[in-house]
């Protein structure tokens, strides 16, 4: 019979001690951004239907992203994880292209995604509230 695994790997089951490099959080930063973009579609279609609906809903909807502070709150949310997946996306689209592909282009265009991303969201706060 054979074994799956070997038995004298190491077995680390402390995910604290994984320190993952600047380019693997950014990414997985932008799998978890893509996940409340398909989730917040929901609050998006449901604000856009109910504004279509009458010139009530539509004033309701826009009374609300006006006055609430939770609707305020997703709204910002939803426009951050739209800025960061969005400049990641492109970071994932040049590495797609042979873009900065080495270890150092790798971390510079993590950091770029980073600060843009930033001042992006910085912008959408700044719009929404």
């Amino acid at each position: 019979m054979y074994k799956a695994v070997n038995s004298k790997r190491p077995v680390n089951l402390d995910l604290s001690t994984i320190h993952f490099p600047l380019p693997a959080l950014t990414s997985i930063t932008h799998r978890i951004t893509g996940v409340i973009l398909f989730v917040g579609l929901i609050f998006a279609f449901w604000a856009l239907g109910k504004s279509l609906s009458s010139p009530a809903g539509f004033d309701a909807v826009s009374d609300a992203l006006a006055n609430n502070f939770l609707a305020k709150l997703i709204a910002w949310g939803l426009l951050s994880a739209l800025a960061f997946h969005f400049v990641a996306g492109i970071k994932h689209l040049l590495m797609d292209a042979d873009i900065g592909v080495t270890l150092e282009g790798g971390v510079k265009k993590a950091q770029i995604t980073i600060v843009v991303s930033a001042v992006l969201i910085i912008l959408a706060g700044v719009w929404v509230w």
